[in-house]
């Protein structure tokens, strides 16, 4: 199936270390053009990590763009050249300190496909054992423990409130990813 609208200029507005930014202008299939504006961001991998007494384990970390400390999942970005397993082993051990030894492949998603094509990898990582990495964006990463129901009644009241953790741990509690079923 051909793509409805076809790139006929662009421009580009910023690249930075994380994004780029441009707006390209595509010509649509009635003959007309519209500006589409789009975020460039590297893949990324996003991880529910549950630890041997079955508890989710969540950071809490302050996040300029929104200057709140939001509760999520440990999760980052895909290094040019690494592949996801690899960056989701790096992010584990630097975020929470552990190193899955069972990792399930639970899908994927675009977290904002309206005007970017960031791809977030998810997986469910269990039988973890400790393993730090030292990195120097997360030291002011708080550990949090929190059991299905804690975490659900988290999504619920807004204290868990970025898509990529509200998705990935509703696809592990209600998809039957648990680590007694794989």
């Amino acid at each position: 199936m051909p793509f409805p609208e076809e790139l006929s200029f662009q421009q580009q507005i910023y690249q930075g270390r994380a994004v780029n930014f441009h707006v390209d202008t595509v010509r649509k299939p009635d003959g007309g053009t519209t500006p589409r504006e789009v975020v460039e961001h590297s893949e990324c991998v996003v991880a529910v990590a549950i630890n041997d007494q079955g508890q989710v384990i969540l950071v809490r970390q302050f996040r300029y763009p929104v200057k709140k400390f939001l509760l999520e999942v440990p999760a980052g970005g895909i290094d040019p050249g690494e592949k996801p397993l690899d960056a989701l082993h790096r992010e584990l051990q630097e975020e929470i300190g552990y190193l899955p030894r069972r990792v399930t492949k639970m899908g994927g998603f675009y977290s904002i496909p309206g005007y970017g094509n960031e791809y977030l990898h998810c997986y469910l990582a269990t039988d973890l054992v400790p393993s730090r990495l030292v990195a120097e964006d997360t030291e002011g990463i708080e550990i949090v423990l929190l059991d299905r129901e804690q975490t659900i009644q988290h999504i619920a009241s807004g204290e868990i409130c970025d898509a990529k953790s509200i998705a990935a741990l509703l696809t592990y509690f209600f998809v039957n990813f648990s680590p007694h079923n794989l």
